[in-house]
């Protein structure tokens, strides 16, 4: 049995990647698939592709890009969530900053340089015509958890996550939500090494079959919104509203979206250069 190591965070968006697993999907085809949760985002998958550590990454489309760019050896081979991901822009609950421009100049949590938190803080500041080398200040906290910590203490001030994932910290009063700053492009794709494409593209072409008959009938699973309110701690309204929000892709990401992407990175310095649509992707 060929085993297989893939990481992704530890979010609602992934649901579908336990459940084949958990139905023994993989193991039925002779894969042995493990599931690797990444707490610490984009960042931290980045490094474990680059370690030889997972084979696979679910992955934020920004930060992929940016790494495999900057010499990370994987391709980019399906679009996994094709609508954007709603990053919430959050502050300590006590915090005395109240609107998105309060936060100018103020020092922002990410979870790691390089990592969606970081990029998106870019974005953010892009949107509100602030000035990317003065009005911005990074803190390095490693993951949710830190940013708990993080924003208390006033170590940092503000910090972008995803929204539906945090809104159990804001309804406890943890965090108080400011604002959203939506990706400009499908969240989330699927990363793999260049040396498993080249070694394994029948493992790889089945675990997508797999997958992808997955997340078609995702939202057709009974009582879905109520399994994920459970898994992951969220209220029931606030999961049907995200799963209306929230559309699965079964394909390679484009050449116009990888182009746009890629514009907007290079506009912000966060890559050197716009690189050709084969460098980034692969079509099994």
């Amino acid at each position: 049995m060929k085993e297989v190591i893939i990481g992704g965070v530890p979010e609602h968006f992934n649901l579908p990647w336990s459940l084949s697993i958990n139905n023994g999907e993989y193991v039925a085809e002779n894969i042995d698939l493990k599931w690797r949760d990444f707490p610490g985002g984009t960042g931290a998958m980045c490094k474990a592709l680059r370690a030889k550590e997972i084979d696979i990454a679910v992955i934020l489309t920004e930060g992929i890009i940016k790494d495999i760019i900057d010499g990370n050896p994987s391709k980019i081979v399906q679009t996994f969530i094709q609508t954007p991901l709603i990053w919430g822009i959050h502050v300590a609950a006590n915090s005395q900053y109240k609107t998105i421009n309060d936060l100018k100049g103020t020092k922002a949590a990410i979870s790691r340089y390089g990592s969606g938190s970081h990029l998106m803080t870019y974005i953010n500041a892009e949107n509100n015509q602030w000035d990317l080398k003065n009005d911005l200040d990074f803190k390095i906290i490693d993951n949710l958890d830190g940013a708990i910590i993080g924003l208390q203490s006033g170590f940092a001030d503000y910090f972008l996550w995803e929204r539906f994932t945090t809104k159990p910290l804001v309804d406890n009063g943890t965090f108080r939500h400011i604002g959203n700053c939506p990706t400009p492009w499908p969240c989330f794709v699927i990363a793999v090494r260049n040396e498993f494409i080249e070694s394994n593209k029948a493992e790889l072409k089945t675990i997508l079959n797999i997958i992808n008959r997955t997340t078609s009938e995702f939202k057709d699973i009974p009582c879905i919104d109520k399994t994920i309110a459970y898994t992951y701690n969220q209220k029931i309204e606030d999961v049907r509203e995200w799963l209306n929000l929230t559309e699965w892709s079964q394909k390679l990401i484009d050449k116009t979206t990888i182009l746009k992407t890629q514009q907007e990175l290079f506009s912000l310095n966060i890559i050197p250069e716009i690189v050709d649509y084969k460098t980034l992707t692969e079509k099994l």
